[in-house]
């Protein structure tokens, strides 16, 4: 098993930067949309996904998965869900998450740390209404992360969002967004002999401290 991993070994050589402080500028989220632009500017797949770690707080268990970010607005990063999903519960007990964007072809990285809360109706209502029919379906049928007895029970449940919504769905009022606030921004850029470029940038009292650590 060892020498398969072995044979996946990335040295990245292909992006040798000598990235200075200067290059980020001050403010972490204007270095995120140009890190962000490059990655929709190349052949990264899904730019957009990301990792969204969040805790159980009677467990203090960590649970992760890919969401897609939706909107980058106010110094906030949008995505949306289901309220009683895992997540939606785990964020309603501990609003501290973890937010992780990987660009492979560019050997990047994006770890954001902060804190969620819901955004407001009418913001949620304005996105609902843009998603395809089928996802608006889906987020009427799906009782997200609850036991689920068969895919025909799905099946049956899609069949009669159909026949209730024939026209406009409206969303769901367990269905919407959340804007991440975010206080820590790590870039991440790879580089050979393992020597990669670590850039930190930290929330304090409402200023962004700059630093860096050791690969």
């Amino acid at each position: 098993m060892s020498k398969h991993f072995d044979r996946l070994r990335n040295e990245h050589k292909d992006f040798d930067f000598n990235k200075s402080d200067e290059d980020f500028g001050s403010d972490p989220i204007d270095a995120f949309k140009k890190w962000f632009d490059d990655a929709c500017n190349t052949n990264e797949k899904e730019p957009n996904a990301f990792c969204l770690s969040t805790v159980d707080v009677n467990s203090f268990q960590p649970s992760s998965r890919i969401l897609y970010l939706k909107d980058l607005r106010n110094q906030e990063l949008v995505f949306y869900t289901n309220y009683e999903s895992e997540k939606g519960k785990q964020i309603e007990g501990n609003s501290n998450v973890s937010m992780l964007f990987f660009w492979p072809d560019m050997q990047r990285q994006v770890r954001i740390q902060g804190k969620a809360y819901k955004i407001s109706n009418e913001e949620s209502d304005s996105y609902f209404k843009t998603r395809p029919r089928s996802s608006q379906v889906g987020a009427w049928a799906s009782n997200q992360s609850q036991l689920l007895d068969s895919s025909a029970e799905l099946k049956e449940r899609v069949e009669a969002i159909e026949i209730k919504f024939p026209g406009d769905i409206p969303r769901p009022d367990f269905w919407g967004g959340y804007a991440v606030k975010a206080e820590l921004f790590e870039f991440w850029q790879g580089k050979p002999s393992r020597l990669h470029d670590r850039l930190i940038f930290k929330l304090e009292n409402e200023k962004w401290k700059s630093f860096r650590k050791n690969p």
